[in-house]
């Protein structure tokens, strides 16, 4: 008897993505923001919102061309859910998988986040050094007046309870984690706190809109006969350009000789923000005629950009995002920069540690290994979701950008929650200041289990905090779009 034929696989039709785009199954009505005209949605359906999230991925996705064509639309109920599996499943050559970064955002929640930072919760963020049980949760940043800083929280505080459940080993972690990240405003919820010297403490937080200082502190240090500046950056948003600027400025008047960034908290953000941070901290002499980032879209270059389009400068004046455009940038001149980094250092941060590296000037990390994203996106609103998929990968001027596994450090130190963030005996900035004195990494000292664990989990590029991917992200802003 004859076999019977293969049955050949279904295979999802793709459309073009501007057939069905703002075809919405609940079309917005007012005015958009972003362009000061009507919202341009009218009435569809989810299917219409599911083929154009294919065909963007088609047209726009760096490796399209990797994404399984079997994946049909009518498996998932929604467009989210459908974009959620449109990815590559290839693997890093450490085994990790090579797309960690697609997701989606509310996009009145992106442009916020994008803007100045803003997003819900206490002011605070956490540090999960173990979250399987005995957990260890502890403060790592307590930002500027909000919620947390009025009660008191500090670097190093662990959380015992919440809400009367014990954080260490209680299996209802569903109420733990709706705690620890609350949803709304006026969320209340009881802490109780372990400090560093064992005493305890229960505070109430009450969740807010908070606005991130994306540079909460600067100062300077002397180290052997070095004048040290040193600059605690967590956001690559809008509101940082303000921000560098004055610091780099008083920088420079004050005359530090040499520089530490700490950005082991800092996801990442706007591109531009990292380029015109890259320019104040090195020199005219270095950065004339170079390239900060040149960006790699897929074979089907489908934003339609000239060569010259896809290349980031090294900015040399304000471009608006919060200072007035056109102000000269100031600079510092150096030839080497330390940077304090870990898991937690991702996207537009690795691009400034790069870029750097692309014109010559060293760049000594100390801290853990980084995240690891090469990699950026145009992110696209339909229908009230923002779509954040992989579409390009930043190189630098010598055209490197394979570092999907991220950045060694020069040192590693495994990060100091005994100390706040900006004291010289921190662990992180003591070994970088002990570099720039003495050109050498400190020795790393006997450790007990609870810091070999964390080195371990640094090696391996486990991030500490648990936060929005709005905040790891390597974003094109107002140019080489």
């Amino acid at each position: 008897m004859p076999e019977a034929p293969a049955q050949q696989p279904v295979l999802q039709s793709i459309v073009p993505s501007a057939s069905v785009a703002a075809q919405c199954a609940v079309p917005r009505t007012g005015v958009d923001p972003d362009t000061g005209a009507p919202f341009a949605d009218r009435k569809g359906t989810l299917d219409h919102e599911k083929d154009w999230v294919r065909a963007w991925i088609d047209e726009t996705y760096l490796w399209f061309d990797e994404v399984p064509n079997t994946l049909l639309a009518r498996d998932y109920a929604t467009p989210i859910a459908y974009f959620d599996v449109l990815k590559t499943p290839k693997l890093t050559a450490n085994g990790q998988p090579k797309d960690r970064f697609h997701f989606t955002a509310n996009t009145e929640q992106a442009r916020a986040m994008a803007r100045d930072g803003s997003g819900i919760g206490y002011g605070v963020e956490f540090a999960f050094l173990n979250t399987s049980p005995p957990r260890d949760v502890r403060v790592a940043f307590v930002e500027p007046s909000s919620p947390a800083a009025q009660a008191t929280l500090a670097r190093g505080d662990r959380l015992v309870e919440i809400d009367g459940i014990d954080v260490l080993n209680s299996t209802n972690t569903d109420a733990l984690n709706a705690a620890v990240m609350p949803q709304r405003e006026g969320e209340q919820h009881n802490f109780k706190l372990r400090a560093n010297d064992g005493s305890e403490r229960n505070v109430t937080l009450t969740s807010a809109s908070i606005s991130r200082e994306p540079v909460p502190l600067l100062d300077a240090f002397q180290a052997g006969n070095k004048y040290v500046g040193y600059l605690l950056f967590n956001d690559h948003t809008a509101a940082a350009e303000y921000s560098l600027v004055y610091a780099m400025e008083v920088l420079q008047f004050i005359g530090v000789t040499d520089l530490v960034i700490d950005m082991r908290y800092n996801g990442g953000g706007y591109l531009d923000i990292a380029s015109e941070l890259a320019y104040m901290v090195s020199s005219g002499a270095a950065t004339q005629g170079k390239t900060f980032e040149q960006v790699l879209y897929n074979s089907k270059n489908p934003f339609k950009l000239k060569p010259e389009d896809t290349k980031v400068p090294f900015h040399a004046a304000t471009l608006g995002y919060s200072a007035q455009p056109g102000y000269p940038l100031p600079q510092l001149g150096l030839s080497r920069v330390v940077v304090l980094s870990g898991p937690d250092t991702c996207s537009a941060s690795e691009s400034l540690v790069n870029s750097l590296r692309g014109i010559g000037v060293v760049v000594d990390l100390v801290g853990g290994r980084t995240c690891g994203k090469p990699y950026g996106f145009t992110p696209q609103d339909n229908c009230g979701t923002t779509y954040y998929a992989i579409q390009f990968q930043g190189v630098n001027d010598r055209g490197f950008g394979d570092y999907g596994d991220g950045f060694a450090p020069t040192c590693a130190v495994a990060d100091d929650f005994t100390h706040a963030l900006g004291d010289p005996a921190e662990a992180r900035l003591a070994a970088a200041l002990k570099l720039l004195g003495g050109g050498a990494c400190p020795t790393p000292p006997a450790v007990g289990k609870g810091v070999a664990a964390m080195r371990k989990a640094e090696a391996e590029r486990v991030p500490y905090l648990v936060r929005s991917p709005l905040r790891e992200s390597r974003l094109l802003g107002r140019t080489a779009r």
